[in-house]
């Protein structure tokens, strides 16, 4: 008890030590904390003074926090205050030793007033990286001796009272159990023995007790039933026991050891064990095992549930990749091989892959994935269309909609010889002797059938059915969306197509090859044509809509139809551009107000019109790429073509043109951005690509074509891409003929002659009289009604007969049916009657009526023309 005290003693006198030093860290750290924190601080250690600013300070917080000292100094060491005055500016040296200094740390240390707590805190600069300067602050330990030592007195004084409580409380103990031990009988001792004895033995956990030497000193029944003991099992040694080399290695080795799983015989046991060291022998240990096999099995069901899990989380991530039928089937039968099954097939309606939906399950499917470790060349092909016979488990699983299990193909394989005996017998020779069937299911509607064969390992189970009908109904989902958008694609690129022009026709002035490829995630907007126009020239347009889908389509058709329907009034490419741009807006401006609408806001145009008699091209676009010119020897350009906003973005600003002089032979090349801008390639190097396949001579325009195709299509076009060649022809000369006409009546007598002189030289006879009978009224009403300059040109192109009479008013006649007391107003419709068509053009300045007979048409005799028409119309002075 003495000795007890004194420790008792020792031990305050030293808690007191160390609850002191404790509060003596926590007043430095608390004072360095707030002194380097506190305003001011870092403006003084930035000053030119700190020591000014700082000294006062400091000395402050010392007296007032009743800390030893108050030092702050910069990052090379040198104080800035001190308590005493004549250690300022001199050079800290023990102060970062065993600290890092880009935190704060506190440590007991020898400094300049002795052994003291110090805690030194850094101070940052504003931007929080740089360090300015060092806050030490520190409680010297004679301090903290002093504090003990006032309060060794009472330490003292309570281990004194403690030793006498002690003391006399042992002798009131030692006096009860020598009174207790004193009145108990042995019969009850004995009692008490075999009460414990019965505990020992009843409890379900094995326990021995092993001496120092190895030798089994008491073993429970648990303990002989787990480890099969001998009846003689007491004072033998665990290894004479019988017991496996590993059990009786770790029973006997005395280590402590914690719930160590350890298979011993059939069984696992969790091992505990435990040393003892009595006073009065060599040390042994106690053994406690506890039978977990049970818990294994658990476990392992547990760990199948688990891996269950995580092969549905990855064919949630792995399945439905990519919007297409056919890959993710194959998705599906990658992810359940093989760590579900040794060999994965899927058979699918073949409506499904057309993106239709079947009127019903039926036994017919198409295999389209096939997917296993061995054997997959003993099943049906991809591609192959199936019929299943009636009984087997896929026609069966379709019919229910429920998956169905075939535990042992060997027992019960009589469909497979129904559906294919040879095949039945290669699939069995192999080893395949489980079968799970399910039906891929989606929105109520059976859409193929998923197989999963084995032929490693454990037939599957109920819980395996029911897992692969989970795996199923979620691959089923993916394949739906991938049938929908198959639909859809095929919808819109069917529309598409159908909008787009299926042949071009052949026209004189220029040779035209084409190419339309949509793009693999959806069809999009873009367009093509070629429109002939009156005067053997054409007009070639490339247009593209923003956006993919059925929208982009239908507004694609609408802009090719306003393009039609613009190119007919025979306008300028400028003047087009600005009334499609307007259509475009009145477009938008409905669809904005209806919920849900698309805009048509991104169109694009290039527009171009070709004259074969000048070879002149006169072009305009709308936020389109320039086109490319190839000339006859093979060198390449783009034209620089004044550039305009999108459709629908112009605000109302005019649209410019350019005109080229194309010499025969010349290509064109218009392309939407599809062509030459992807992901992977920026617009500056697919035109450097486009202009190094367009170089080179000689080329026709679908070998251009191919060529363009062949360099610059990217591997998965994300965009559409269109693409139009035209090689420019120019009219041989001999079949034009120009005149200047007088603004005199009595010059279209002459005018007449020339041109049935003309129709003469090129084997037309037969339409002198209609030509006389047009030109002759079109030359009269430019005299009569319209400007000078007036001039009368004559083109033969092909079957053709173009007549044109140019003059400078802007005046267009019209059309009408003269009344009977009318005595004018039949020229326009004798005109209407003999041309097969006939229109008005504008130029610049003035216009052009133009109308075009067929060389192939009957000619129209003189007797077939009411004389009254023609004495009404025209005066011998006219003539």
């Amino acid at each position: 008890m003495v000795l007890f005290a004194a420790a008792a003693g020792g031990a305050l006198v030293v808690q007191a030590r160390e609850t002191s030093t404790q509060e003596a860290r926590q007043l430095s750290e608390g004072v360095a904390e707030s002194f380097a924190r506190a305003p001011g601080t870092l403006d003084a250690m930035k000053s030119g003074g700190p020591t000014e600013l700082l000294q006062p300070r400091a000395e402050d917080t010392r007296k007032n926090t009743g800390v030893d000292y108050v030092v702050t100094f910069d990052p090379q060491g040198f104080r800035w205050t001190h308590p005493d005055p004549k250690l300022i500016g001199k050079h800290i040296y023990a102060v970062r030793e065993g600290g890092a200094a880009d935190r704060p740390f506190t440590k007991t240390f020898e400094g300049s007033l002795g052994l003291a707590v110090d805690t030194t805190v850094p101070v940052y600069d504003t931007n929080g990286i740089t360090i300015v300067g060092f806050v030490s602050v520190g409680v010297t330990v004679a301090s903290v001796d002093d504090v003990v030592m006032d309060q060794l007195p009472q330490l003292l004084g309570f281990a004194g009272g403690a030793l006498v409580v002690a003391a006399g409380g042992t002798a009131v103990v030692s006096w009860r159990l020598r009174r207790q031990t004193r009145g108990l009988d042995p019969s009850e001792m004995t009692r008490m023995y075999e009460h414990h004895d019965a505990v020992l033995h009843a409890v379900r956990e094995g326990v021995l007790i092993i001496g120092s030497d190895g030798r089994l000193l008491l073993a429970n029944d648990e303990a002989r039933r787990l480890l099969d003991l001998p009846a003689d099992a007491e004072e033998r040694r665990v290894t004479d026991l019988g017991l496996e080399a590993g059990t009786a290695e770790l029973l006997g080795s005395g280590r402590p050891v914690t719930d160590v799983v350890h298979l011993a015989g059939d069984r696992l046991l969790a091992v505990n064990v435990r040393p003892v060291d009595p006073d009065d022998r060599p040390a042994g240990s106690v053994a406690t095992l506890r039978d977990t096999t049970e818990l294994r099995a658990l476990a392992g069901r547990a760990e199948v549930a688990r891996e269950r899990l995580g092969l549905l989380y990855e064919a949630g991530v792995r399945i439905g990749t990519t919007l297409d039928v056919v890959r993710t089937a194959q998705e599906l039968a990658e992810v359940a091989v093989p760590r579900f099954a040794d060999t994965a097939t899927v058979d699918l309606l073949d409506p499904i892959l057309r993106g239709a939906v079947a009127a019903g399950p039926g036994p017919q499917m198409r295999r389209v994935a096939v997917h296993g470790v061995d054997g997959v060349r003993s099943l049906y092909p991809v591609g192959e269309l199936i019929r299943f016979v009636p009984t087997s488990p896929a026609a069966v699983g379709a019919e229910r909609g429920r998956g169905v299990l075939d535990v042992d193909l060997t027992a019960s394989g009589g469909w497979m010889s129904a559906q294919d005996p040879r095949r039945a017998r290669r699939v069995l020779d192999l080893g395949f002797h489980s079968l799970i069937t399910v039906p891929l299911q989606a929105r109520g509607v059976v859409l193929g059938m998923a197989s999963f064969w084995r032929s490693d390992g454990a037939p599957f189970g109920r819980e395996d059915l029911a897992f692969a009908e989970e795996l199923a109904a979620r691959a089923a989902v993916a394949v739906d969306n991938a049938r929908r958008y198959t639909r859809e694609h095929t919808l819109a690129e069917s529309l598409q197509r159908s909008l787009l022009p299926s042949s071009l026709p052949d026209h004189s002035a220029v040779e035209v090859a084409h190419r339309y490829l949509p793009a693999l995630e959806g069809v999009g907007g873009d367009w093509f044509d070629v429109i002939p126009l009156p005067g053997a020239r054409v007009a070639l347009v490339v247009g593209d809509v923003v956006g993919h889908g059925l929208h982009a389509a239908a507004t694609m058709g609408r802009l090719r139809t306003a393009v039609h329907n613009f190119s007919a009034l025979d306008l300028p490419p400028d003047e087009l551009l600005g009334h499609l741009d307007e259509l475009v807006a009145r477009i938008d401006s409905d669809e904005d107000e209806e919920r849900g609408s698309e805009s048509v806001v991104g169109a694009t145009c290039l527009y171009a019109i070709y004259d074969p008699a000048s070879g002149m091209c006169c072009l305009s676009r709308s936020g389109h790429p320039e086109p490319a010119l190839v000339r006859p020897d093979g060198t390449v350009e783009f034209l620089r073509v004044p550039g305009s906003p999108p459709l629908g973005l112009g605000g109302g600003e005019p649209f410019e043109t350019a005109e080229v002089a194309l010499p025969e032979g010349s290509r064109l090349v218009f392309y939407t951005d599809g062509l030459v801008e992807d992901r992977e390639r920026g617009i500056d190097t697919g035109l450097e690509a486009l202009r190094h396949a367009l170089a080179g001579a000689r080329r026709a325009p679908e070998e251009t074509c191919q060529d363009v195709l062949d360099a610059l299509l990217p591997a998965r076009s994300s965009d559409d891409i269109a693409l139009l060649v035209a090689r420019t022809r120019l009219l041989d000369r001999s079949r034009v003929a120009e005149w200047d006409v007088p603004g005199d009546p009595a010059a279209v007598a002459g005018v007449r002659a020339d041109v049935t002189g003309r129709l003469r030289a090129w084997g037309l006879e037969e339409l002198a009289f209609t030509t006389e009978l047009i030109v002759s009224e079109l030359v009269t009403n430019a005299i009569r009604y319209g400007i000078e300059p007036i001039r009368l040109r004559v083109l033969r192109d092909g079957d053709s007969l173009i007549c044109e009479v140019a003059d400078g008013s802007s005046t267009s006649p019209h059309l009408r049916r003269a009344a009977t007391t009318d005595e004018g107003g039949r020229g326009l419709f004798l005109v209407a009657r003999f041309a097969r068509r006939w229109g008005t053009r504008y130029l610049a300045r003035g216009k052009v009526i133009w109308t075009e007979q067929s060389t192939r048409s009957p000619a129209v005799e003189a007797e077939e023309v009411p004389a009254d028409a023609l004495l009404d119309q025209w005066e011998d002075a006219a003539w």
